[in-house]
């Protein structure tokens, strides 16, 4: 059977203007309410996801966390309630053992099995305890962990709003962080080029001087609602910037990359 040439179409021709954004602005604020008392990062400082950035007071909450910690790993009233009903049972199994000879007598034996379920539902009452400290224990983890502010994406720092002795509340901004890897190229097209650019599809961005330079972007989102006073319709494309050697609000220019004949 012959081959059979199919001709990819051609795709957007034109060349675009275009802006090259950062993937997301993140705006950090505090979990708690208290006093900034570090600042581990200033503007325009590169962060990894994780890496604390600034701490409130944490005082009373580190006395917290030691003391729910003491808890957690006090083990000794489960151990003693183990003992008793270890001591119970053989007192049980002991009386028991005379019943049959008539050596013990039966209130004293029904005496014992009481004796032992009790000691059975202190010991388990004892378990729920050391849970529930446990519980109690992480819980107040996660009240200390939120005086402390990390960092949820890698980026870049571009903005410090608060500084050291500031009260910060639920509502404020202490810094904001732009991830920058990857960058988003935003680009709007004529209405009348919907359905020629496709998902995954292929551009060449040139950044304005004086970054300057060719880079290829990947199409990652077609907007299917157009806007109907401009008639245009906005394509984001991703391109990678591992090395940050691109910074973000750069304009841009765009030609989408036609696709290769395929056989």
């Amino acid at each position: 059977m012959a081959a059979v040439l199919l001709l990819a179409s051609t795709a957007v021709a034109d060349t675009y203007d275009c802006v090259i954004e950062p993937r997301t602005v993140v705006e950090l604020g505090s979990p708690a309410e208290g006093i900034l008392v570090e600042l581990l990062v200033n503007k325009g400082d590169r962060v990894t996801a994780g890496v604390p950035l600034a701490r409130l007071n944490q005082e009373m909450e580190s006395i917290s966390e030691e003391l729910a910690r003491i808890k957690a790993d006090n083990t000794s009233e489960v151990q003693s309630r183990r003992e008793q009903l270890a001591f119970r049972r053989k007192e049980v199994e002991r009386l028991q053992a005379m019943r049959a000879t008539k050596a013990a007598a039966e209130r004293e034996y029904d005496q014992a099995v009481v004796e032992r379920r009790l000691a059975q539902l202190s010991l388990e009452t004892a378990q729920v305890e050391q849970e529930m400290a446990k519980v109690e224990h992480r819980r107040a983890q996660e009240m200390l962990a939120r005086r402390e502010i990390r960092a949820p994406v890698d980026g870049v720092v571009v903005d410090v709003a608060m500084a050291p002795g500031e009260f910060a509340h639920e509502q404020s901004v202490l810094l904001s962080i732009a991830q920058l890897d990857p960058l988003y190229v935003e680009v709007y097209l004529p209405v009348s080029e919907f359905g020629t650019v496709k998902m995954n599809m292929q551009a060449t961005v040139r950044p304005e001087e004086p970054i300057g330079g060719t880079y290829n972007a990947k199409v990652v989102v077609v907007d299917q609602v157009f806007d109907a006073a401009s008639r245009t319709f906005g394509v984001r494309l991703e391109l990678p910037n591992t090395d940050y050697a691109l910074p973000a609000g750069l304009r841009c220019t765009l030609d989408f990359i036609a696709e290769s004949p395929t056989s």
